[in-house]
């Protein structure tokens, strides 16, 4: 369908946007260049870390947070199995393995601590906190057990751009952050994204192996550096461009004005359908201030089919989402690791429950209206 009364996501793409990519055509500078390192500057300053580092996706991010520890066979990594598959396919890739830990339940879709320290063994070097539609993670805790058995932790902050909680600016708190800009995401350029390291040899080596670990940059040799260079490890073009980091800095500038819009349907949704019969509503005793809202989920009730509540929203021209499935059941998952259902119960009893409701900057007190009525027509039993 393209004609949703209310779609799930819908981008917000204005005047300054055109404007900003319409300046950089003219500059004639269309890879990375002085855009990318003044959306660098910024994006920095907005999380308060020294420095960070655009790339051309999440995924580039996630897998040059690996490459950059050096992660490879024998290394294990902890991490959720709800999430979408990138984080999970950067470990494999790397020849490192996942191991795939629980969520804490309906109520919290973030990493389990608990499970996690569970799952260490002498082998694991490093644990991904997944920051599930913008929602912390328990930092702290992850924090303490890094910590305690000498791990790194990554943040996966692709729901959460700059945004700040009482446990700190997300994506700053870890060893590093990794951050999304898809089409998607509540900071959208259509492909990119950002790492920040604590430890600046990390952060160096991640701006390097970003560019073929090349040793003297294009844009070094453009200004009269050296027209030749080395390279000494192996690396990937990861670059992001110009008119990607160009609508990055507008939509920078716009976050938090669109965050506040973002939590007031969140409010809205939260007092409309709290009162459903089973309704589990994640993260609802979290402020709405300490969350991007990349996502409002919810947790259908046991017995209630979620594929027929997704046809009557759909029915009623309200789009809805997953979630997502779970990165253990799929078939490359299965057949190299050896798992299967049964795995991960509470992860596999909330995903197979979870719904996503339309949430996005540009949506009205009457697109939440519809959406509320289309989910309460849609809460019955079916025939």
């Amino acid at each position: 369908m393209s004609d949703w009364k209310v779609s799930l996501y819908r981008p917000e793409i204005g005047a300054a946007e055109r404007e900003a990519v319409a300046d950089v055509l003219r500059s004639g500078w269309l890879s990375t260049g002085p855009v990318t390192q003044d959306f660098e500057a910024r994006y920095a300053a907005a999380l308060g870390v020294d420095d960070a580092v655009a790339v051309a996706n999440g995924t580039a991010a996630l897998h040059l947070a690996v490459l950059a520890l050096g992660l490879g066979p024998g290394d294990e990594v902890v991490l959720p199995s709800l999430n979408f598959v990138s984080a999970a396919a950067m470990v494999a890739l790397s020849g490192a393995t996942p191991v795939f830990a629980e969520v804490s339940g309906a109520h919290d879709l973030s990493l389990d601590p608990a499970d996690v320290a569970a799952r260490i063994t002498s082998r694991t070097r490093a644990v991904v906190a997944m920051h599930y539609g913008g929602y912390a993670a328990d930092l702290a805790a992850l924090s303490e057990l890094a910590r305690a058995h000498g791990l790194v932790l990554i943040e996966d902050a692709a729901h959460a751009p700059a945004t700040t909680t009482a446990q700190g600016v997300l994506g700053t708190v870890g060893d590093i952050g990794c951050y999304s800009f898809f089409a998607t995401k509540n900071l959208a350029v259509g492909e990119g994204g950002m790492v920040v390291a604590r430890d600046p040899d990390i952060r160096a080596r991640i701006r390097r192996l970003r560019s073929h670990a090349l040793t003297v940059s294009a844009q070094d040799r453009h200004r009269g550096g050296p027209s030749t260079y080395d390279v000494d490890t192996l690396g990937l073009n990861y670059r992001p461009t110009e008119i990607a980091c160009a609508l990055g800095r507008v939509q920078l500038d716009a976050l938090a004005a669109k965050g506040k819009r973002r939590q007031e349907a969140v409010r809205q949704y939260r007092e409309r359908l709290a009162d459903l019969p089973g309704i589990t509503l994640p993260f609802a005793d979290r402020p709405v201030e300490e969350s991007a809202h990349h996502l409002f989920p919810v947790v259908l009730p046991e017995g209630l089919d979620r594929d027929v509540v997704q046809d009557r929203l759909k029915a009623a021209g309200i789009q809805s989402g997953v979630h997502y499935p779970p990165t253990h059941l799929f078939t490359a998952y299965r057949e190299r690791y050896g798992l299967g259902p049964g795995s991960l119960p509470v992860t596999e009893n909330v995903t197979g429950r979870q719904l996503s409701l339309p949430l996005y900057a540009g949506i009205g007190d009457r697109d939440v209206r519809l959406v509320v009525e289309a989910v309460r027509a849609a809460w019955q039993p079916a025939p």
